[in-house]
């Protein structure tokens, strides 16, 4: 569905997007676990064996996923994820905000989301292998105090 005499979608496409932290931008082939759901609960009322009622409860998330080709010198984002990983929690583990935003075709933000309060806990690298010629992929997942989904102006 192109949008008047543009012929631009007006609806984002996935693949352009870009990712900060405390405004450091940084590239990733891929961004994954961008998600909320309510838990619910369930719980029987007494004389009634039909059902249970499912009451909501907390809400919960799931980790953040970034996927990118491996940088062997200068990375600040690998050295924060071996800072974090490394020191087996004798330092306060040090948060930053992610910033993940979905770029429309002119590169400009039409969406984004800020996990607030975000830690490496895995970093790990895809398997090496002499018989194909792939880029090794670093990724780094992330857990995080919470995010907000982004409001429709």
């Amino acid at each position: 569905m192109a949008n008047n005499d543009t012929g631009e979608s007006p609806y984002p496409v996935s693949f352009r997007f870009e990712l900060s932290f405390r405004g450091e931008d940084a590239a990733f082939q891929e961004v994954l676990g961008i998600s909320k759901e309510m838990n619910v609960e369930e719980v029987a009322c007494g004389g009634e064996n039909r059902f249970k009622y499912r009451l909501p409860t907390a809400s919960s998330t799931k980790n953040l996923i970034l996927k990118r080709a491996l940088i062997p010198k200068g990375s600040k984002l690998a050295q924060w994820c071996a800072y974090t990983l490394d020191s087996s929690l004798v330092y306060a583990i040090n948060t930053k905000d992610v910033r993940v935003r979905l770029l429309n075709a002119k590169g400009a933000s039409c969406i984004e989301w800020t996990f607030y309060g975000a830690y490496p806990v895995k970093y790990s690298i895809s398997d090496l292998k002499s018989t194909e010629n792939q880029l090794a992929i670093e990724s780094i997942e992330l857990a995080y105090r919470y995010f907000e989904i982004p409001k429709n102006k």
